[in-house]
């Protein structure tokens, strides 16, 4: 099976000067979650962005969808790939209706995946929880036709409910065939929902595994490649 999007000695960073990811080799498959774990400043955002085409990759090779590609978020957008970050990407002075009619234009499937923002159609987003914008940044997100997610914290900063709920959309989202990169801070949270792990430390993988594999590993990979971080988050 084709990978929807595949690094092969991908190299990352900012400027010629300033490599954070030397050489990254991951793969994402229809139907599965990933997760790409590491303690603060392992790359894992940098990682993020450059896959998604936010930012320019510095070598080595993505292919989407089986392709090589060097194109811009928008284009990498338009072919199916979806970005929800910890910014939480909507309109904050137009109301959740407004921002589902302009963002992703299927306000009928963004309400199914999330009914709970039924109540607040007519909210300006700006009014709304953190937990209820990420609702609706994820909502509209797969509301499109998203046949890749990547997601970078999304659950930064909430409320343990409010993380469950959304891991449990994106799971959601995988069993439909959507396949997902995520990033997430909650690490044991993220191996409940995970169908295989990547565990970076420094710009390289440390280990790769199914997310059972990781979980039953979590101890020697906490101390190893996670110390850095508290037991439980990254």
């Amino acid at each position: 099976m084709t990978a929807l999007i595949e690094t092969r000695q991908l190299r990352c960073g900012y400027g010629k000067d300033l490599t954070i990811v030397p050489g990254l080799d991951i793969e994402v498959h229809p139907g599965e979650i990933v997760a790409l774990l590491g303690a603060n400043g392992a790359g894992k955002t940098t990682t993020i962005h450059t896959l998604a085409g936010d930012l320019p990759a510095l070598g080595g090779e993505i292919l989407f969808n089986g392709t090589s590609t060097t194109s811009p978020l928008y284009a990498r957008a338009r072919n199916g790939l979806g970005l929800v970050t910890e910014q939480r990407a909507v309109l904050m002075t137009m109301t959740v209706a407004e921002n589902l009619r302009v963002l992703c234009d299927n306000e009928d499937r963004a309400l199914e995946l999330f009914p709970e923002l039924r109540d607040h159609l007519g909210r300006k987003v700006g009014l709304l929880s953190g937990g209820q914008q990420q609702m609706l940044a994820l909502a509209w997100t797969l509301a499109r036709p998203t046949t890749l997610l990547l997601a970078d914290e999304l659950s930064l900063g909430l409320a343990p409910l409010i993380v469950e709920r959304l891991l449990r959309a994106v799971r959601q989202a995988a069993d439909s065939g959507v396949g997902v990169l995520l990033v997430e801070q909650h690490i044991h949270k993220a191996l409940t929902v995970a169908d295989r792990a990547y565990v970076m430390q420094r710009g390289r993988i440390r280990f790769a595994g199914t997310a059972a594999e990781a979980a039953g590993r979590m101890d020697e990979i906490q101390a190893s490649y996670l110390a850095a971080a508290p037991v439980g988050d990254v």
